[in-house]
C-alpha cells in the first residue's frame, strides 16, 4: 500500500494522528493526517444520520414502504420492504451487485449494465423480483443499492441533490470542511490521494477516482450514498467524536434517540472473534468487545479503502485510511483499542493468535529418512497441505477443529469423508505432524 493514514480519539480529544508512506509515489508526496481518501462504505453511517434528520422533521418515518418514498418495485405482496429493512441490509434480496457495475465502470472496466440515469438504477433494481430470496427483516445481505435507495429518499424528502444535503446537513456542522463526494474538489485540494488499484499478484497500479461527480448529474448524485465520500482521518476523527457523544450534548445533527436507533443491533450477523456480531443503522455492532460495546464500518472503493471503530464507554475511537486494499483494518483497530485497554493485542485480538499459530505450523515437513515430504503453507487465512513428488502435486486446505486454533488438530475432507490431521510440539521444541500412517517432522520453518 502506497500510504496510510491514522487518527485516535478519546475523551473528545485527538490524541494521535499520523501519516505513512506516499499518498502519491510517483510525485513522492507524503501521507499526512489531512490527506483525503475515499472511505468507501463508512459514507452509509453518514446516510443514517441524514435519515434520521427526516424522520426527525417529520418528513419519513422508518417504518415507511420504500415504495412511498421512490419508485422501488420489489417485495412481496401484503409485507411491503420499508426504510428500516434498507438502513440494516435486511430487505430479503441477495445484493445484485450495483457496486460492481459503478466502480467497474469509474475505472475504466464496463460491465455491460447500463449505469447513466436515475431510470437505468431502477429498470437493474426493479428488474430483480425473481431474486426475492426472504421476506423482509429476516436475513442480512449486505446491499449496497439499498443505501443509494436511502440516497434517493434523502434527496426526495429534502429537495436537495443528495451530495448537497450531507455535505450542508451532515459534514458541514462538524466543521468537515474539506470532506467531499465532489471529485472536481477531490482533485483540486492539494492534498489527495492517487488511488491505487491492488492486482491479483499483489502489485499496485495508479488509476482515478472511481465515483463521477455529483454535479455533472445532481438528479443520479444518489449513486454515491453506497460510498462515495473522500475524508481525511483528522476530519473523521472530529465525526467520530459526534458518534461517541451519541446526541448527549445537545444540539447535534440529531438527538440521543436517534443516536440509539443508529447504534442498536437491529440484525444479527454471522458471529465473530468477539462473539455476537450485527448490524445498526450503517453501523455495524459488536456488543462485547473485550468486555466494551465497539461500533464501527469499513469502506472500500477498490482503490481506496478505510475503517472506523468506536467504544462509546471508553470515550474511544480509530480511524485509518490507505490509498489501496488488503490491509487487516479491522485487526489493527482491535489492537489499539487493546493496547488503550492495557491488554497486550496478540493475546487479546484472536485474529493475532491465529496467524501467530499458523506462522508456527508451517514448514517443510519430512517422514524418516526424508523419503516423503509435504509443505504447510499460509494462504488467504488459512493453512493448505502441499505434496509436490513425481505422482502427486496437490494443495489441500486444513480446516481446523477449533477455528481460533488454540487446539492443534486439523482434518481434512474429500467426497464428504474427514481425515484427521495433528500437529504435536515434542519436548525439544521441534514439530511432529501426524497424517493417516506417516509421521512428518518439520525440518525447515
Amino acid at each position: 500500500m502506497p500510504g496510510f493514514s491514522l487518527a485516535v480519539v478519546k475523551d473528545g480529544e485527538t490524541v494521535y494522528a499520523e501519516g505513512f508512506g506516499s499518498r502519491d509515489p510517483q510525485r513522492g508526496l507524503p501521507a499526512t493526517p489531512d490527506t483525503l481518501y475515499g472511505i468507501g462504505s463508512i459514507t452509509k453511517s453518514f446516510v443514517a444520520i441524514a435519515v434520521m434528520q427526516l424522520v426527525e422533521q417529520g418528513k419519513l418515518s422508518v417504518d415507511d414502504p420504500v415504495s412511498k418514498h421512490i419508485p422501488f418495485k420489489l417485495g412481496l405482496k401484503g409485507n411491503p420492504i420499508r426504510v428500516h429493512h434498507l438502513l440494516t441490509h435486511s430487505l430479503g434480496v441477495p445484493s445484485l451487485g450495483t457496486s460492481t457495475v459503478a466502480l467497474y465502470r469509474g475505472i475504466g472496466a464496463d460491465t455491460g449494465i447500463p449505469w447513466g440515469s436515475v431510470d437505468d438504477f431502477y429498470r437493474l433494481v426493479n428488474g430483480a423480483q425473481g431474486e426475492v430470496a426472504f421476506p423482509p427483516g429476516e436475513r442480512f445481505f449486505y446491499h449496497n443499492a439499498a443505501w443509494r435507495m436511502l440516497g434517493h429518499i434523502v434527496q426526495e424528502r429534502s429537495g436537495m441533490p443528495f451530495h448537497s444535503y450531507i455535505k450542508e446537513k451532515v459534514m458541514g456542522p462538524l466543521g468537515m470542511r474539506r470532506s467531499t463526494m465532489n471529485t472536481d474538489e477531490f482533485y483540486a485540494d492539494p492534498d489527495h490521494i492517487v488511488p491505487h488499484w491492488k492486482k491479483p499478484d499483489g502489485g499496485v497500479e495508479s488509476t482515478k477516482f472511481p465515483y463521477p461527480n455529483p454535479e455533472e448529474n445532481p438528479e443520479f448524485s444518489f449513486i454515491a450514498a453506497a460510498g462515495g465520500i473522500a475524508s481525511s482521518v483528522n476530519e473523521m476523527a472530529e465525526y467520530l467524536k459526534a458518534q461517541i457523544d451519541a446526541g448527549k450534548s445537545g444540539g447535534g445533527l440529531i438527538g440521543e434517540d436517534s443516536f440509539s436507533r443508529i447504534q442498536t443491533l437491529h440484525i444479527k450477523r454471522p458471529d465473530g472473534c468477539f462473539g455476537e456480531h450485527g448490524y445498526g443503522y450503517g453501523l455495524d455492532v459488536t456488543p462485547s468487545f473485550l468486555g466494551h460495546k465497539m461500533l464501527g464500518h469499513g469502506g472500500s472503493i477498490l482503490v481506496s479503502t478505510a475503517h472506523m471503530a468506536f467504544i462509546p464507554d471508553m470515550g474511544a475511537g480509530v480511524v485509518m485510511m490507505g490509498n489501496s486494499a488488503s490491509l487487516p483494518y479491522e485487526e489493527m483497530t482491535g489492537s489499539i483499542f487493546a493496547t488503550m485497554m492495557g491488554r497486550e493485542p496478540s493475546e487479546a485480538v484472536p485474529s493475532i493468535a491465529v496467524k501467530k499459530r499458523m506462522s508456527e505450523l508451517a514448514g517443510v515437513y519430512e517422514t524418516y529418512m526424508g523419503i516423503e515430504k509435504v509443505s504447510v503453507v499460509r494462504k488467504g487465512g488459512m493453512l493448505y497441505l502441499e505434496q509436490k513428488d513425481l505422482f502427486t502435486d496437490a494443495l489441500v486446505p486444513l480446516i481446523p477443529e477449533d477455528p481460533i486454533m488454540e487446539s492443534a488438530t486439523f482434518y481434512t475432507l474429500t467426497d464428504g469423508v474427514k481425515a484427521p490431521i495433528e500437529f504435536v510440539e515434542r519436548g525439544d521444541g521441534g514439530i511432529d505432524l501426524f497424517i493417516e500412517r506417516y509421521c512428518y517432522h518439520r525440518k525447515q520453518a
